[in-house]
């Protein structure tokens, strides 16, 4: 049975539930549950810390975990990453009062708060900046107005807490984080995982793809699908006028009203766009 971590709590735990029901995981998981058993796909779903999961998984207690790419990193757990899901972005990034620092290199001798202490420090020691790093637990942005830190480094969405705390952005992000599944550096093949793995993927792909089909012209086929390539190749089906033909792709949901609008002009018909529910490829 394929034991598999899930965050419980934070920014990735409900996308991350939503996802595995996507693909057919844990139909009663709630954000109560701690352990759910799914017997129809033989997978156990263990919800815990986002902080803890790679620890779990790299010491072979799990097989696999959903958390983010930072809790990865500052866990020093031997682990990696094997698959991005493409929710929970974010980013590491350094903050300190407007007056104290416009640059990385002026944080040289000053106090750092973080909870993020492994990824901070390595970061100080590649660029060669000689700082103190202040271990907290939990939000860091009081820690300049409490006294305790000259700046901080937190994981952030948009960067409005550390502005709301009087703090600026300093340099670019140090980490640009999501939510990623996990496994032990040290395992061979697994085909429970890879079928695990193709689930999740199969969701990130119905999210980012519709179904487009339309009636053209036949002399039209070849602009026409030009501008719907689809993901292998589109299906091109005959008409009961031989004059015309019925053609259905794969476009990507971003582009899909332009993709209409284009094919509208050169004088397709019965445009429709149908959502993806799942997939393989």
């Amino acid at each position: 049975m394929l034991r598999v971590a899930v965050p419980n709590k934070g920014q990735l735990a409900d996308p991350s539930r939503e996802m595995l029901r996507e693909a057919g995981y844990t139909r009663a998981a709630t954000v109560r549950d701690l352990v759910v058993l799914d017997p129809e796909n033989d997978v156990e779903f263990f919800f815990l810390r986002p902080r803890d999961i790679a620890t779990y998984v790299g010491s072979g207690t799990l097989d696999i975990g959903i958390t983010g790419r930072d809790m990865l990193l500052d866990s020093g757990a031997m682990a990696e990453e094997i698959v991005s899901l493409g929710f929970g972005e974010s980013a590491f990034r350094l903050a300190a009062p407007a007056a104290s620092a416009r640059t990385t290199r002026d944080l040289s001798g000053l106090r750092i708060a973080t909870s993020y202490p492994v990824l901070l420090a390595g970061f100080l020691a590649r660029e060669g900046i000689d700082a103190q790093v202040v271990g907290l637990e939990g939000a860091v942005e009081n820690a300049v107005r409490l006294g305790v830190a000259d700046a901080v480094a937190d994981v952030v969405a948009t960067g409005t807490t550390l502005r709301q705390a009087g703090l600026e952005v300093v340099g670019e992000p140090l980490l640009v984080s999501e939510a990623v599944v996990v496994r032990r550096r040290d395992v061979g093949p697994d085909p429970a995982v890879d079928t695990f793995v193709r689930r999740l993927q199969g969701v990130m792909v119905a999210r980012a793809y519709v179904l487009v089909d339309y009636d053209i012209r036949a002399d039209m086929v070849e602009r026409a699908v030009s501008i719907t390539p689809g993901f292998e190749s589109p299906t091109i089906s005959s008409l009961h006028d031989p004059a015309w033909v019925a053609v259905r792709a794969m476009v990507p949901r971003r582009d899909v009203h332009r993709a209409m609008d284009e094919l509208y002009e050169l004088g397709a018909r019965g445009i429709l766009v149908t959502d993806i529910h799942a997939c393989r490829l």
